[in-house]
């Protein structure tokens, strides 16, 4: 029985990457693997890499183990999708076999620590989109869908997961795909609703910050944080005013190069208002500060991403990390990020601080310096990794 079990997988195998087959991309889902799996996504464009993981020690009898896991569920979908699901002694193989890989990109804490949150977010995007485990925040996650609904996506998932597509992981496993096809399928492809960062709105000022001569101004940025509208229709909260005006009062004083705005299209849910980009319209619009002065980070969903998106659109301007920045925002909000519930939340969702809180200035105005860690991707929050 396990001979033609193993027969039966390796037929599909062969059936689902004919070799004439493997050269059709998909812009949106290569764009949704870089930005999620950083370092399987490199993996699997680079053909010889994936070949010697797929070779490594363990790998080939993980590989067989959990295609004969999907083949076992025949068409039962939820248990197609539940099969994908990494176990500990399956990530721990995959974990060692892109250690032993040379040229991979690596954050600060390295290539064992960042195929573990790659790992954690495949089995968590599955868990939230297929399976229907509760998301961590309420407005995200699939919404509420009807029966019917959610066996179409889940066909269609499990379908693309296993159609080729070219320069992609698919041939090591088809968890990356399935899970990247999922959050297409279910339309939150927040994940890369503004790329490139460096173009667009913010083209004027990363050209700016290219000639900028740092040393002139005392803070490289002030940072100034979201606070979601509630109400449907809303471009902008109440406190989110507020938080304007406090910003252009402090520009005015000539020692910030850059106002940085942070908040994406998270509240209400559903919202089609990106946060950042009403906060750079009404700070050109209302307050005249020049467009090349201000850097819009559009992703962040909660006061901790905040912090670490700010931190690292600071880097990909040039910014020195050395630097001091300003947080302006409403007193309660303040407080809040100095406290060390705020500290306590960090080191629990993002696992590291984003930077430190140097002191305070006034009610509203914190001095903070950004670290490097912020640079870490973190696919456990698929629309803001």
């Amino acid at each position: 029985m396990r001979a033609l079990l193993s027969a039966a997988v390796l037929a599909v195998t062969v059936l689902a990457f004919p070799a004439s087959a493997g050269d059709v991309g998909d812009g949106a889902l290569a764009a949704l693997s870089a930005r999620l799996f950083p370092l399987l996504d490199a993996a699997g464009r680079n053909p010889a890499a994936l070949d010697r993981i797929a070779g490594a020690p363990g790998m080939l009898s993980v590989s067989r183990a959990r295609r004969e896991r999907r083949v076992a569920c025949g068409q039962d979908l939820a248990c197609r999708a539940k099969a994908l699901l990494w176990s500990d002694s399956e990530s721990e193989a995959v974990r060692r076999a892109l250690v032993a890989q040379k040229g991979l990109p690596a954050p600060d804490d390295g290539v064992a620590a960042q195929v573990d949150r790659e790992i954690a977010g495949i089995n968590g995007i599955v868990r939230v989109y297929a399976l229907g485990a509760t998301p961590t925040t309420a407005i995200d996650g699939p919404g509420t869908l009807s029966p019917r609904d959610l066996r179409t996506r889940l066909q269609a998932a499990d379908w693309l997961a296993e159609t080729p597509r070219a320069r992609s992981a698919q041939r090591l496993d088809p968890s990356l795909d399935y899970a990247a096809a999922l959050l297409d399928l279910s339309d939150r492809t927040d994940a890369i609703g503004h790329e490139p960062l460096t173009g667009g709105v913010n083209a004027a000022a990363m050209d700016r910050a290219k000639t900028l001569d740092w040393k002139r101004y005392r803070y490289s940025a002030m940072i100034v944080t979201g606070v979601g509208p509630e109400i449907e229709g809303e471009p902008l909260s109440p406190f989110g005013k507020y938080h304007l005006r406090l910003a252009a009062i402090r520009f005015a004083a000539g020692d910030i190069a850059f106002i940085l705005v942070t908040g994406g299209r998270a509240h209400p849910r559903a919202t089609p208002f990106t946060e950042a980009d009403e906060m750079r319209k009404a700070l050109i619009e209302r307050y005249g500060i020049p467009p090349e002065a201000i850097v819009s980070e559009p992703y962040a969903r909660h006061t901790t991403t905040n912090l670490r998106n700010a931190s690292r659109l600071l880097l990909a301007m040039g910014a020195p990390m050395a630097a001091e920045t300003v947080i302006v925002c409403n007193p309660l909000q303040s407080a809040y990020i100095e406290s060390a519930t705020f500290t306590d939340r960090n080191a629990a969702e993002l696992g590291y601080q984003p930077g430190t809180v140097v002191r305070r200035v006034s009610r509203t105005e914190l001095v903070f310096r950004p670290s490097r860690a912020s640079e870490r991707v973190d696919p456990r929050d698929p629309l803001d990794p």
